[in-house]
């Protein structure tokens, strides 16, 4: 399993466009994203450094795997 990189909330969802999602809407310091045809929410908190839980778990709710993820950054 590859490395989980520490990545900022904003380089986060840059990857997470990549991967097909839109952001929504932006609620506080949340970034609220969907992917078209999937009923996935994904809540991206705009932090200098995502917790690597909170990003594994955004991570598997795309449906990506860490290594699909590393290669989106």
């Amino acid at each position: 399993m590859p490395h989980l990189p520490v990545v900022s909330g904003a380089a986060a969802a840059r990857a997470f466009s990549r991967a097909g999602f839109a952001a929504v809407r932006q609620t506080g310091s949340h970034l609220i994203m969907m992917k078209p045809g999937l009923d996935v929410t994904l809540s991206v908190p705009l932090h200098a450094e995502v917790k690597r839980g909170t990003l594994r778990r955004l991570i598997a709710d795309a449906g990506l795997t860490v290594g699909e993820f590393c290669a989106l950054l």
